[in-house]
């Protein structure tokens, strides 16, 4: 069939571009937050070498110590679910399996996010 539609009316109805500039803006700002963060925590770690159980279980019990902690660990997995759909989406070419692995990574990864904050709140509040 001779295809006369000139090279937007092609494209229209396959994606927003508006999407993939987002998308790129949230990793990029994910990015940028993790380092302060991911900083603090290795330092925070290196500090604590050598503590006993109940002198770390105290650094957890810190309210500020446990809004990093979740911080870091949910802006993370964003970011690591952000790379990792990128990823699907440039090498998995069947659409379904596309569509698959991504719902499946995000909920792994809210998965383990919340279970992350559960154990942080766990050990901070003494349970």
């Amino acid at each position: 069939m001779d295809d006369r539609r000139t090279p937007l009316a092609r494209a229209r109805g396959l994606g927003s571009a508006k999407e993939g500039v987002h998308h790129w803006w949230v990793q990029r700002l994910t990015a940028i937050a993790l380092i302060p963060l991911v900083v603090w925590f290795a330092v925070s770690l290196v500090m604590l070498s050598g503590a006993d159980y109940a002198v770390v279980r105290a650094w957890i019990g810190s309210p500020v110590v446990m809004v990093l902690l979740t911080l870091t660990i949910v802006i993370g997995l964003h970011h690591g679910q952000l790379g990792m759909q990128v990823v699907i989406e440039d090498y998995v070419h069947n659409d379904g399996m596309k569509l698959a692995l991504i719902v499946l990574m995000r909920f792994i990864a809210v998965f383990f996010g919340l279970a992350a904050i559960v154990a942080i709140l766990r050990i901070g509040f003494g349970g």
